[in-house]
């Protein structure tokens, strides 16, 4: 039996589906402007690349510009680009007809919001906070989060000559520290709806448990693999109607414990999605 068709007869016979996905997911859409200079991330900042030379968002957001008003117009460029640039390839589609009516819900570290494009709120964990969201850099007194969207949309206009002059940069109104991305990193914020994230993939595997759950993970590199890989291993292993799927270019592992209730698949996720989403009938490339 072929790998495709072993994925679709697992989807097929699961009783519910639980998604895991890392950044490998919005590469495989096309979306690679996360870590390198893609023509993506060139066409929108190539200003702040021939300056810094870095590579993609993730390592711009984590470089030490000249001031904080150039940092921040990085930052709201790349917040646009997020909120706006559709999914170069139809991935999410592929995966939405390969996964039909089945019951299922995604835990993510991504934090670029894609899968709520597909998705209502209620089936995603975004367990590493989302760009969609704003914190105060000092949590201490301040535990709300700010609509990210309307705050950018606002600024954009005001940036000249690829700064965001300081008298425009947001602050908490509670206790005036600059706001931040609500995303992984030394202040991130772990309150009500990180909880609420978690609560979420929590009830639905209390809602299934002794069914024959899948753990479909999709794109999660060796970074971080104790948010997603790891729990899909040790959940796989002590539910025995479970199985694992794991699709991924670079790193298609399983845990040997598991080894036969494991499927591993090293190819591009989305060509992956693509045929098993033909075969099952979807041919759809909106």
């Amino acid at each position: 039996m072929d790998k495709i068709q072993e994925l679709i007869n697992q989807v097929n016979q699961a009783d519910a589906i639980l998604v895991g996905a890392g950044s490998g997911m919005s590469n495989a859409a096309g979306m690679n402007f996360w870590y390198e200079a893609s023509p993506l991330f060139m066409k929108h900042l190539k200003y702040y690349y021939d300056k810094y030379y870095f590579n993609g968002i993730f390592n711009g957001f984590y470089t030490r510009f000249d001031s904080l008003e150039e940092k921040w117009a990085f930052q709201l460029i790349a917040w646009d680009m997020i909120f706006n640039i559709p999914p170069q390839k139809p991935t999410y589609t592929y995966l939405k007809t390969l996964l039909q009516n089945k019951p299922t819900h995604i835990i993510t570290t991504n934090q670029d919001g894609l899968f709520k494009r597909y998705y209502p709120d209620d089936q995603i964990s975004e367990i590493q906070g989302s760009w969609y969201f704003m914190q105060s850099k000092d949590t201490s007194n301040d535990k709300n989060l700010y609509d990210a969207k309307e705050i950018v949309t606002d600024l954009l206009s005001k940036i000249k000559d690829h700064r965001l002059d300081k008298k425009y940069i947001p602050t908490s109104p509670i206790n005036g520290s600059t706001l931040q991305v609500w995303a992984r990193g030394p202040e991130f914020l772990e309150d009500n709806r990180y909880y609420e994230e978690y609560q979420k993939v929590n009830k639905f595997l209390a809602k299934y448990r002794g069914k024959k759950i899948l753990f479909l993970e999709m794109g999660v590199g060796r970074m971080t693999p104790m948010f997603i890989q790891e729990p899909f291993w040790e959940m796989t292993k002590y539910m025995k109607n479970s199985f694992y799927i794991n699709i991924n270019p670079k790193d298609a592992l399983t845990n040997p414990v598991i080894k036969d209730r494991s499927l591993l698949i090293g190819d591009d996720i989305n060509e992956v999605l693509k045929q098993a989403a033909e075969r099952v009938g979807g041919n759809n490339n909106d």
